[in-house]
Parts: structure tokens; C-alpha cells; sequence
């Protein structure tokens, strides 16, 4: 599902390359070996090299950060916008249905960004079929796998051009 670009179109940094931060919330780093049913067979290093390796192409910087802690992840989306990141990717894992200061922490900050799930989170338990994040985010992907975030990318670096 995906919103259509309003106004606050994100922008490259003034040297004019953009960065792109891909953030991954709780159990995200155990990808690979995490219940590979639902998750797959791929870790979260092989992700953040091919994603890497495709913003590098298409001449932006991508930066990737996980944390099991909440409170870790507001601290990045904070310090993200005097960074300069111009875009963000997040898969929020199980806070995308408990927490209220990420979100609000996104919406402070003013970055656009992309809400990513590995699994169909609506063909899962019931509390998982809420996002806290979805309302303010540009587009949301979700059940296509790791294949999510290189959607994700391409979506980000169209819209920074």
C-alpha cells in the first residue's frame, strides 16, 4: 500500500548525496535463523550489502541501524534530521503494534518514510493487523519477504530524484 507523495518530497543533502537510513527494530537481527518459516533464510547483513551496493549505484548513502530498544531507536530518528538523512526505511518488527514514541519521534523529525514487514503482518495474529506507524508513513510494504526493502529503496531513491 503505498500514499501519494504530499509537499514534504524529501531532498538530498546540500553536498547532493542523499542518505537513506534503514532502521530495523527488535529480533531483526537474528534474521537468517529466526523462525525461517516466516522470515526466511536471509540475515540482516546480506540485506543492508545489496541495499548498500544499490543506493551506492544510484549515487546515494545508506546507513542502517538496529536495536532491541525502543528508547535507542527514538535517540536515532532524533538525531537523524541533523544528520541530514533524507530518507528513512523502517521495519519497526513487534513495535510497529506497541509503540507510540517511535512514530511520534518520525513525525517530529519531518523525514519521510517507508514502513517495511517481512511477513504479512494482516494474515497474522490479531494484534499484529495494527500498525502504530502505517497512518504516517508513505508507503507501507508488507508479506513480499526481504524483497520488501529493495521495494523500499526504489521507492526512497525515486522519490529523492
Amino acid at each position: 500500500m503505498t500514499k501519494p507523495t504530499d509537499s514534504k518530497k524529501a531532498k538530498a543533502t546540500s553536498a547532493g548525496q542523499a542518505r537513506i537510513l534503514v532502521l530495523h527494530g527488535p529480533n531483526l537481527n537474528l534474521l537468517g535463523t529466526r523462525e525461517p518459516g516466516i522470515y526466511g533464510k536471509t540475515t540482516l547483513a546480506s540485506i543492508h550489502t545489496r541495499m548498500a551496493a544499490k543506493a551506492k549505484a544510484a549515487g546515494a548513502m545508506l546507513e542502517t541501524y538496529q536495536s532491541n530498544h525502543e528508547g535507542e531507536l527514538v535517540d536515532r530518528v532524533q538525531s537523524a534530521r541533523d544528520e541530514g538523512i533524507s530518507y528513512i526505511i523502517i521495519n519497526p518488527g513487534a513495535y510497529s503494534h506497541t509503540s507510540i514514541a517511535i512514530p511520534d519521534a518520525l513525525k517530529a523529525v519531518a523525514i519521510p518514510f517507508i514502513e517495511v514487514h517481512i511477513s504479512n503482518i494482516h494474515a497474522r495474529e490479531e494484534f499484529r493487523h495494527h500498525s502504530h506507524f502505517s497512518a504516517s508513513a508513505q508507503g507501507v510494504i508488507c508479506g513480499l519477504g526481504v524483497q520488501g526493502y529493495d521495494l523500499a529503496l526504489d521507492a526512497a531513491l525515486q522519490n529523492l530524484s
